[in-house]
């Protein structure tokens, strides 16, 4: 079984200003950037405890949560009754496994960090998604290995906002567009944090 290193940080992870107001920042630019209607179904790929998906929730009909950690799900599953839509956690690893659903769109905060194999998970967010659905993948812009104190499972110290452009057009999406979304102050410095949104074809058939 997987690693869940958030184990000791789940209870307090949104006592931290500056990750509560990064992904307000995030969210907000997601709902300025993305088409988000009523009756949408997301996914928040790396939900943790839920930072992201409130803040959205009162905009579409549900969101399935996805995260590996037991941990940060446990504390996601206390917030499901005051949420303002409806709320399914999959406990899942979507490196090594996927989902039958099909999503008008992927929301994701913080976490393509922690994947290993970027471009295969643009290729997997490409399948998931419903014929027209969107992408909309927040993280850090590249930086020196300094924004990490302690091993969680990280695999790459930010993106080059080229070079992960490109790993969403391989794998498909079009329309793709990066742009500033947040900055997190630590320790007396400023790491800028991005929003990737792109889009499939509403035409295409079933691309699995």
């Amino acid at each position: 079984m997987s690693k869940d290193y958030f184990a000791q940080k789940a209870d307090t992870y949104e006592q931290n200003r500056d990750r509560v107001d990064n992904v307000t920042n995030i969210a907000n630019t997601i709902l300025e950037k993305a088409h988000i209607e009523p009756s949408m179904h997301l996914m928040d790929f790396g939900s943790g405890t839920g930072l992201l998906l409130e803040r959205i929730a009162p905009h579409v009909k549900k969101i399935t949560a996805v995260d590996i950690s037991p941990s940060m799900n446990r504390q996601l599953s206390e917030k499901r009754a005051s949420l303002n839509c409806e709320l399914e956690i999959k406990e899942i690893d979507l490196e090594k496994q996927s989902i039958d659903e099909r999503f008008d769109g992927i929301i994701s905060s913080m976490t393509m960090h922690h994947v290993r194999n970027i471009d295969a998970m643009f290729r997997r967010f490409r399948e998931l998604l419903k014929p027209g659905g969107f992408i909309a993948i927040s993280d850090l812009d590249k930086e020196d290995g300094t924004f990490h104190s302690e091993d969680t499972g990280v695999f790459h110290f930010g993106f080059e906002r080229d070079d992960i452009a490109r790993a969403a057009e391989k794998a498909g999406f079009s329309g793709v567009e990066v742009v500033s979304a947040s900055a997190i102050e630590k320790e007396d410095r400023s790491y800028p944090v991005f929003l990737l949104t792109a889009s499939t074809n509403s035409d295409e058939n079933s691309h699995q």
